[in-house]
């Protein structure tokens, strides 16, 4: 599923037009991402949460050639899934 899709199933079910959707959706999906960057954790009830870690500096290397490779730190977001989500996709039931 793409937001295109999102868009158009959310549009259907509420009686905005898509580009009032598009708009909704774009507001919500920035919101999560500035959250996310100035350090807040997200949380939506029923669905789960958004939050960052730290991941350290490291050193790997690549598996094909063998060469040692230096890997920065950086801040990455994770998605935990709540216990009703992953109950639905389980179960397989509708929302």
């Amino acid at each position: 599923m793409t937001k295109g899709d999102i868009i158009n199933i959310v549009a259907e079910g509420t009686g905005l037009t898509k580009m009032e959707t598009s708009a909704v959706v774009d507001g919500f999906l920035a919101s999560v991402g500035y959250a996310l960057q100035t350090g807040d954790r997200v949380t939506i009830r029923g669905f789960g949460s958004f939050r960052t870690v730290h991941r350290n500096e490291r050193v790997s290397r690549n598996p094909k050639t063998g060469k040692v490779m230096h890997v920065p730190e950086r801040t990455s977001p994770v998605f935990k899934a709540s216990t009703e989500l992953k109950k639905l996709v389980d179960k397989g039931n509708k929302l």
